[in-house]
Formats: structure tokens, C-alpha cells, sequence
């Protein structure tokens, strides 16, 4: 095959000339505005309910590493998010993580960094489906033990059907037709700011008479784990807002249902880190602002929640049952959120060929314009997973970090074969921020998630670990990237041959489209058996 030169059309091309130009047919309905688009990935981001579900992560640091840990880390996460963000503006495609791997990647590496990226990306969405939802199990049973004054204490199966009842109903709700799916996004922005600001005014004025100094909570350095430095374990607070704002590439699978792509996809990134960055950082604020000195009340608490247990303390248990109601209800649309973007990233993967039983899972269905059976093979893979919850507290923690772990991966992947090959095959977007800037972005933003590859493997409260309190991540991860890079070398790499057109015809091409920050022209073709780049 020719090696074949990329382009990026102009804006006055439409969204499906676009999609022609990368190879792809439209074959799902673009029924996502710009403001949805970024409702669905501050949705997924679910920031009341994933500071939540993570506090106890950055307890451990302190107020000092609570507020300044949040902010530190929302900077590093924004310059994922520019580089990102730039080539979702260039090459919006559902499958973008593997799909920019493989465009960028040189020679004979295209085709497994492609797959392990794609790989890497399809886990770790569909271990956060399962973090979610598990999340929301443990919400909602927070909520019982509150209710009962803490007389009730299920049992690790009951709490498994608590998860299992909320994948299978978003499952349901997330087969049903992208217009509802897109309307709903606006409600659930609205629901997430809301409770945000309920907190920010009535937290306050629950403590009023107990508020703490200024100076404790944004200099109060502290260190509650057994054996870690305490600059190690400000680091580790970096843990909830990775988790918490994490969830901002669900814009790139969104990519083949947004109008306007190449503004809308980048917009909402941008968008939905930089809210929940500055709504947060004032989130974790008024936290840290009512919280006793002594957290270990906290971590040790009966409710099986920190964030319930500071609440009821702040509050009351009215209150408490209230808030953790709106939280949890807010946390399942965050799983809607979430096995939607999965099921879209699965279903690019399978169009492509590489997923088990792909030409099954490629189906789109017509009515509904919505890849069903992806939907219900990523419900049904985070059932799966989430069996491995029921062993113990850390085996759990092992497969929340699945999901940090498996994006990041998929992130740094493209990000560093752009910064490294991409000088003359990058067309940019209408999103750019130009040479250099792009540059120093992305070298950032690869060191960053380098860094983050190494934190998550760590154990979060002991430097000295036994058998219940080790951090099994490096287990977790290395048994993914390394089955599916054993996978690929002993079977996919036979029918596995990169991305692939869905156009009619062997061959496609498209000439003389002008890049509109180079106004050079440039010739793109694809064909049948995979796209050469």
C-alpha cells in the first residue's frame, strides 16, 4: 500500500465531508450540540459525587493537599486537555485515541500501539462504567446506614446487586434513540451545578460557629498514612481530582454524533475540565473549611463514606439523607454518561476489527441511530469486572484505578507520537494553539500522564503493605497491556490492519483540500483494507 498523505478540510467543509477525509461513512445521527457535548463528559465528571466517592484519597494529605492538591493537579489535567483537544479539532473520529496512534505511529508500530491504545482506552472506560456504578452501590447504601443510624450492614453480595440492578438500567435507558440521550445532558448540567452550590451555602452555615482558619486550610500540612513522606502522599491526593475530572475525553467518542465537530469536541473539553477545575477547587474549599482536625473519624466512619459522615456532622441526618439522595441520583446519570461514551469507543473498535466479535458488536441500530449492542457488551464486560469487588476493600481500589490507569494510557499514547512524529503529518484544527505552545503542551502533558502511570500503582495509605493493603493496580494493568500485546502478537495481528474505510469503493480520495493555517493543499485516500498514513 502507498504511503499516503492526511488531510484536515477546512471549516467550510460539513461534519460528514470531514468523516469522509478519515475514511468513515456517517452512520450515526449528529443529534449532540456543542453545549451537550460538553454537558455528557461534566456529566461523567459527576463532581459532587466523585469528590464524594474519592475524598478519603486526599484526607489523607490534609487540608494542604485537599485544596492545593486539587489545584495543581486540574493544571496538569488542562494541558491533557489543550492536547487533546487539538486533535479532536484535527481528526474527530469515535475511535480517536487509537485511531491518532496509529495516524502518528511510524512504520511497523502503527498497528500494535494502535491496538493497545484502543485496547487501553476500551478497559479503562469500561472499568470507570464499573467504578461509577459501584460508587453509586456504596452511595446508596450510605444512605440506608444513615437512615437506620447505622444498624443496617450489608454484605459485599448484596452490595454487588445494588451494582449490578444500576449497569442493567443503564443499559436500558442508554439504548434508547441519542436525541433523548442528548436533552437529557442539559438537565444533568443543571443538576451538578445545583448541588455544587446547595453545598457551597449550606455547608458554611452548618459550621458557622466552628469554621476553620484561613491559615489551616490552605497551609495546614498533614500526613494520616503509615510510613509515606509527606510530599509523597500530597501526590496521592492528586488521586480524586484524576478520577474526578478525568472524565473530559468522552467528548472524542462523542466525536460522530456533535455537530459541528472540530469547535464542538474541543469546546466541550475544554469546557467541562475548566468548570469542574474552578467549581471543584470551591467545592473542596468549604470542605476543608468545615471539617474537624481529626480526620480519622472520617476515614473510620460507620456510613462507609467520609463526604456522608462530614455532612451529617455539618448538617444533620435530614440534611445528609437529602444530599446523598441528589448525589446519587446525579452519580447514576454519571454511569448513563459513561457507558454511553464506552459503547461508543467499543463500537469504533469493532467498525475497525479489532474487538472480538466485531461484525456482531459494528451494528448500528437504524431506529434508535445508536450502536445497541455496544452498549450491552460494555454493560455486560463491567458486570464482569466488578465480580472481583466482592473479594476485598482492595481489590475494589485495584479496579477503580483500572480506570484511571487505562485512559491515561490511551491519552499519553497519542499525545507523545504527535509531539514526537507528528511535525509533518499534523494538520490542525480549527483548535490550535500554534507550533511551539502545542509543543510545550503536549511534552507537559506526556510527562504528566507518565507520572500519573507511576502514582496510581502506589499504595494510598501504608508505604509498609500486607496482603489486604497492597494496591493491586500493577497487577490489574499489566495483566491488560500485557494481554493485549500478547493477544495481538499471537492472533490479532492477522486480521487486525488498522483503521478501516466504510466508504463504498476500494479507494477514496480527496484533493486539493486546503489547510486553512497553511493554505496548503494536500491529497488524502483510504482504502478498504485499512488506511495508510
Amino acid at each position: 500500500m502507498s504511503e499516503l498523505e492526511k488531510q484536515v478540510p477546512d471549516s467550510d467543509y460539513n461534519d460528514s465531508e470531514i468523516l469522509a477525509t478519515i475514511g468513515y461513512k456517517p452512520e450515526l445521527k449528529r443529534n449532540f450540540s456543542t453545549v451537550q457535548v460538553f454537558g455528557i463528559a461534566f456529566s461523567l465528571m459527576g463532581l459532587i459525587p466523585s469528590i464524594a466517592s474519592t475524598i478519603s484519597f486526599s484526607l489523607q494529605a490534609g487540608p494542604y493537599g485537599m485544596v492545593w492538591g486539587w489545584f495543581t493537579c486540574s493544571v496538569c489535567i488542562m494541558t491533557v486537555g489543550l492536547a487533546l483537544a487539538e486533535l479532536g479539532s484535527s481528526l474527530p473520529t469515535s475511535g480517536g485515541l487509537y485511531w491518532w496512534s496509529y495516524y502518528f505511529a511510524p512504520g511497523k508500530a502503527k498497528r500494535p500501539l494502535s491496538f493497545l491504545a484502543g485496547y487501553s482506552s476500551f478497559l479503562g472506560l469500561t472499568g470507570g462504567l464499573m467504578s461509577i456504578d459501584y460508587g453509586f452501590a456504596q452511595m446508596l447504601v450510605s444512605m440506608i446506614i444513615v437512615a437506620t443510624d447505622g444498624q443496617w450492614n450489608p454484605s459485599a453480595y448484596v452490595l454487588y446487586g445494588i451494582f449490578a440492578a444500576c449497569v442493567v438500567s443503564h443499559a436500558c435507558v442508554g439504548s434508547m434513540g441519542t436525541r433523548h440521550m442528548a436533552k437529557l445532558q442539559t438537565v444533568c448540567v443543571y443538576g451538578n451545578v445545583a448541588i455544587a452550590l446547595v453545598l457551597i451555602i449550606a455547608l458554611p452555615i452548618g459550621a458557622r460557629n466552628h469554621l476553620n482558619s484561613a491559615s489551616y486550610m490552605f497551609g495546614q500540612i498533614e500526613n494520616t498514612t503509615d510510613g509515606w513522606p509527606t510530599a509523597w502522599v500530597f501526590f496521592l491526593g492528586w488521586l480524586a481530582p484524576s478520577w474526578t475530572i478525568g472524565g473530559f475525553d468522552s467528548c472524542v467518542h462523542m466525536s460522530e454524533e456533535a455537530s459541528n465537530a472540530t469547535k464542538a469536541v474541543p469546546f466541550g473539553i475544554i469546557a467541562s475540565i475548566s468548570v469542574g477545575w474552578i467549581l471543584g477547587f470551591v467545592v473542596v474549599i468549604v470542605l476543608v473549611a468545615v471539617m474537624p482536625h481529626d480526620v480519622k473519624p472520617l476515614l473510620e466512619t460507620v456510613y462507609q463514606q467520609p463526604f456522608a459522615q462530614l455532612v451529617y456532622d455539618t448538617l444533620g441526618k435530614k440534611w445528609t439523607i437529602g444530599v446523598m439522595t441528589a448525589i446519587f441520583i446525579l452519580q447514576w446519570t454519571m454511569g448513563l454518561s459513561s457507558v454511553t461514551s464506552a459503547s461508543r469507543q467499543a463500537w469504533a473498535f469493532s467498525r475497525d476489527g479489532a474487538l472480538p466479535f466485531s461484525d456482531f458488536f459494528k451494528v448500528v441500530n437504524q431506529k434508535y441511530s445508536n450502536p445497541i449492542r455496544c452498549v450491552w457488551g460494555s454493560a455486560l464486560l463491567a458486570l464482569c469486572i466488578g465480580c472481583l469487588c466482592m473479594i476485598n476493600a482492595a481489590a475494589a481500589q485495584a479496579l477503580f484505578s483500572l480506570a484511571a490507569g487505562g485512559t491515561s494510557l490511551g491519552w499519553l499514547i497519542p499525545i507523545s507520537l504527535k509531539l514526537l512524529y507528528g511535525k509533518n503529518r499534523f494538520a490542525p484544527g480549527p483548535f490550535y494553539l500554534g507550533r511551539i505552545p502545542s509543543k510545550l503542551i503536549g511534552g507537559f502533558a506526556s510527562v504528566f500522564l507518565m507520572f500519573s502511570l507511576v502514582l496510581i500503582q502506589f499504595p494510598q495509605t501504608t508505604a509498609h503493605p500486607t496482603k489486604d493493603t497492597m494496591n493491586y493496580t500493577c497487577v490489574i494493568v499489566a495483566v491488560v497491556w500485557g494481554g493485549c500485546l500478547i493477544y495481538y502478537y499471537l492472533f490479532a495481528y492477522r486480521w487486525y490492519t488498522g483503521p478501516k474505510t466504510t466508504l463504498e469503493g476500494a479507494v477514496v480520495e480527496f484533493e486539493g483540500v486546503a489547510d486553512e493555517h497553511t493554505g496548503k493543499s494536500r491529497t488524502s485516500s483510504s482504502s478498504e483494507k485499512g488506511i495508510s498514513i
